[in-house]
């Protein structure tokens, strides 16, 4: 695929297809959404269980995702579409699973959102597919930037440093988004030298994203053109709407040299002597 993104069209024409499969990664731990109605076929995982760890604040290994996708049917040869009730989890899991050597990857454009608008249909059925085998494949975390490395680049001409958390948060009076139990770091505000881009601005009102053209106004509005500058960080509060934005950039218009710092504002905020503006 040139896009990993595939419309709500595409995916209705694939749901028999055998080479297909689909994951629905929710952001909650209980599959409630889930078992009220998911698209036909969707195998359903908790983001942190199939992203992370098992018990380090550490992404899923190459052996370990082979390992829980085979489990659950899906081999390296299926062509995987994510989506989930919210939609930068599923951006965040092709994020994981792309350092963890997945291909065969895709997003469903939209994710659930575009799909319950349209009126598509659903199911309660949970899908049973037989375990598979599925050899590792090498990783790549280049795509990845530790707390150390931000800090050694702050104030570096050629790297542009991109929150994409929302007004109220990049502005240090909030450290999680309006409408929800404001927490996840101990000081408010922002790494120093960030320039903001609220992450809804690159997406429709049904969670689809926006043409390539306007994205490519968006982020050149911003400094994020695909001339300049060298290297572009991006960073949230845990990563999930960072990968939203690192999908748009490297994905959809094809920059390269785009990082998402993991640990984002919930780490940088509460580290003992990392200097925050505000």
């Amino acid at each position: 695929m040139d896009t990993p993104l595939v419309t709500t069209d595409w995916l209705a024409a694939h749901l028999d297809d055998p080479s297909v499969r689909i994951a629905e990664i929710s952001s909650t731990p209980e599959p409630d959404v889930y078992r009220g109605g998911h698209i036909p076929g969707a195998v359903w995982f908790f983001w942190k269980d199939i992203c992370w760890h098992d018990t380090d604040r550490e992404f899923v290994s190459p052996d370990k995702l082979a390992a829980r996708l085979g489990a659950a049917g899906i081999g390296p040869d299926h062509t995987l579409v994510l989506c989930s009730d919210v939609v930068q989890y599923g951006t965040y899991a092709y994020w994981a699973f792309t350092m963890a050597g997945r291909r065969n990857l895709a997003v469903l454009d939209g994710s659930r959102t575009k799909w319950l608008r349209e009126g598509r249909p659903l199911t309660r059925d949970i899908p049973r597919h037989a375990p598979v085998q599925y050899p590792p494949q090498p990783g790549d975390a280049s795509m990845r930037m530790g707390r150390d490395a931000v800090r050694a680049g702050l104030g570096e001409p050629g790297r542009l440093l991109l929150d994409v958390r929302s007004p109220e948060e990049y502005a240090g009076e909030r450290v999680m988004e309006l409408g929800k139990f404001d927490h996840g770091a101990e000081r408010a505000g922002r790494i120093p030298g960030a320039v903001h881009l609220y992450y809804r601005s690159l997406l429709n009102d049904d969670d689809s994203y926006k043409s390539p053209e306007e994205l490519e106004r968006i982020f050149k509005r911003v400094g994020a053109s695909r001339q300049a500058p060298d290297e572009v960080v991006v960073y949230c509060r845990l990563s999930h709407r960072a990968s939203l934005t690192w999908v748009a950039l490297t994905r959809l218009l094809g920059r390269e040299n785009v990082k998402i710092y993991d640990g984002s504002w919930t780490e940088w905020g509460s580290i003992v002597g990392f200097p925050v503006e505000r």
